[in-house]
């Protein structure tokens, strides 16, 4: 029996992208921070050039098409763009099954150009309720994937003040009213981990279950994982059931390919950084010290995961003669994995077929909803076809039951 057969689970989302309000940080910010706090500003732009890590060089154009644009400390940080928010003209007349991806491009937009549901609560529920979603976990987009924004801060003060403004939106705002269709994916100072375990607890009480974190913090000019400098941090997620979501191009960075590589290079090997990173945190004895600690791979996609768990397990059998593994792991690595570390994909039929090696409890679906990406609006169909042969209980485990686990969700 197939999940089509008895009915198809809805979605649970772990990946999709909230584009903040204009009112955000001008709310939510103590009015002492305003001023210099994060704020839109509408002007026309030029071409973009696409920068590792979701950054850019923006251009203004007294010519080009009207973007709007967050400034931070007096400073352009980020120009709204159609390939990251679904512009209007990609539905014509509002009909979402004419969908045209090929309106996503990179050349600015405003808001007012946007599909509501990029930013706005209520448009953004009717999006998911159409497209067989009642839960989403959202990445913010002008902070970077991991807050990479407020980390630049010039005052640290401020950045930490926007890292809770932030937080507080997004629990208090887009998620509490939401009934349950918004679940909250906060930020951490990530300049000091004794604050971020402080913001962890913090969020936590408040019924957060998910931070975001850097997949390669070092490429942030931050400590390894393999310092102890975030013992701290990791103790308290430890501790409150916290995940680390880690999105590709948290690191600010894109695989290693030839300089002048063709822009479809970086976007084949996106996994790679997801894969160095899983193979730090597996050698690292950090599973082992906190033992209830939880990784997820944004974005990462899932078919990498049986190779580099089994090359894993060999190195540590293998080379322990001269690398010293075993006095640090003493299981082989892939033990640390199963149960523990989540890869999430949105297409990925190899990884979804090697279910033995990847794990039918470590992995969960996303529609990474309004990216280019997206199986919006057509997830229902699209899962519909990706499980078909599947057990029922694969299917539910897929599309919402490891979300459900690995979020601490109270729901079925």
């Amino acid at each position: 029996m197939s999940a089509s057969d008895i009915g198809l689970p809805k979605i649970i989302s772990v990946d999709d992208h909230v584009v903040e309000p204009a009112h955000v940080w001008q709310s939510w910010l103590p009015e002492r921070f305003r001023e210099n706090g994060p704020r839109i500003e509408r002007k026309r732009w030029g071409a973009f050039r696409h920068k590792a890590g979701a950054r850019y060089v923006n251009t203004e154009d007294p010519e080009g098409l009207w973007g709007d644009a967050w400034y931070f400390e007096g400073r352009l940080i980020y120009v709204h763009k159609r390939f990251v928010a679904i512009p209007l003209e990609a539905t014509p007349d509002g009909d979402v099954k004419s969908f045209d991806r090929t309106k996503m491009v990179m050349e600015a937009v405003t808001y007012d150009e946007m599909r509501p549901g990029c930013y706005d609560r209520e448009a953004r529920i009717a999006d998911f309720e159409l497209n067989w979603v009642d839960g989403s976990l959202p990445f913010p987009t002008f902070p970077r994937f991991c807050g990479q924004t407020f980390l630049e801060a010039d005052d640290k003060e401020l950045g930490l003040a926007c890292v809770q403004a932030y937080n507080d939106w997004m629990i208090h705002e887009w998620c509490a009213p939401s009934g349950g269709v918004n679940i909250p994916l906060c930020l951490i100072p990530l300049w000091d981990a004794e604050l971020a375990a402080a913001e962890v607890r913090r969020v936590a009480a408040l019924g957060c279950r998910a931070i975001c974190f850097s997949e390669l913090p070092h490429h942030l000019g931050l400590p390894t994982i393999h310092t102890g400098s975030w013992d701290p941090l990791l103790a308290e997620c430890d501790a409150s059931g916290v995940t680390l979501c880690m999105h590709i191009g948290s690191s600010s960075t894109n695989p290693a390919a030839s300089p002048d590589a063709p822009g479809g290079v970086g976007g084949t090997l996106a996994f790679n950084n997801s894969m160095a990173s899983m193979a730090d945190w597996l050698f690292s004895g950090k599973l082992i010290e906190f033992p209830k600690l939880k990784l997820a791979y944004s974005e990462g996609q899932i078919g990498w995961i049986p190779y580099a768990l089994e090359r894993a397990d060999t190195v540590w059998e293998q080379h322990d003669s001269w690398q010293r593994s075993k006095e640090r792991i003493p299981e082989p690595p892939s033990t640390y994995y199963y149960g523990r570390i989540f890869g999430c994909f949105t297409a990925d039929h190899h990884g979804l077929h090697s279910l033995a090696e990847v794990g039918e409890d470590n992995i969960c679906f996303e529609t990474d909803y309004p990216h280019t990406d997206t199986t919006w609006p057509n997830s229902r169909e699209y899962v519909e076809k990706m499980l078909a042969g599947f057990d029922p209980e694969i299917a539910y485990k897929v599309l919402r039951g490891n979300a459900i686990r690995m979020l601490e969700l109270d729901r079925v």
